[in-house]
């Protein structure tokens, strides 16, 4: 079975990804002596593809590697690309879901969903890659202390709890990253 060796920093994301892929692909974890990527991309798709294609270069193996984005209809599909950095480059989740949530202050319309883009590139520059989305709502107030990013905020359809309110097999179901990274192993392993 083929190694990929994930790109992700984020250690929260990476056990994510890790519980919705569990023996579908063998991952390594990212080599601690590479550097973090520059996302300077303007889609998903483009951040996704800068940091697979440089831990492909950086390891010499296959790399998989994921960009997520919140798009808010009432903020005009904001915070997308920028949904990590959306309260500043070093922000934390909590100072993303703060901004998110004054920003919607007396906003009715809460429509939102989460898109995930998940990509897999070889050193020799193949690439496969797939996309997750979930329709959700913005809550009017964090709720859950499971997950991890606008997890608290965010109520998939058809749901009455919030990302970080579910267990996480319940998430991952659902998800936009559970989405994508089912699909992707599937791209990539056939079935």
């Amino acid at each position: 079975m083929t190694e990929y060796v994930l790109a992700t920093a984020n250690p929260d994301k990476a056990a994510e990804i890790q519980a919705i892929l569990g023996a579908a692909l063998r991952l390594r974890p990212r080599p601690p002596e590479v550097p973090e990527v520059e996302e300077t991309g303007a889609t998903l798709l483009d951040n996704a593809r800068l940091k697979a294609r440089a831990l492909a270069a950086a390891t010499g193996l296959p790399a998989i590697a994921d960009d997520t984005g919140l798009e808010v209809d009432a903020l005009g599909g904001a915070p997308g690309v920028w949904s990590a950095r959306y309260a500043g480059e070093h922000a934390t989740y909590a100072d993303n879901v703060s901004k998110l949530l004054r920003a919607m202050e007396g906003t009715p319309q809460r429509s939102a969903r989460f898109r995930t883009v998940a990509i897999a590139a070889w050193p020799g520059g193949r690439e496969v890659h797939a996309e997750g989305a979930v329709e959700g709502t913005i809550a009017v107030a964090a709720a859950g202390d499971g997950g991890f990013g606008y997890d608290p905020v965010f109520v998939p359809a058809g749901a009455t709890a919030t990302f970080a309110e579910m267990a996480p097999e319940a998430k991952h179901a659902l998800s936009h990253r559970g989405r994508a990274f089912r699909a992707l192993a599937e791209l990539l392993t056939g079935t």
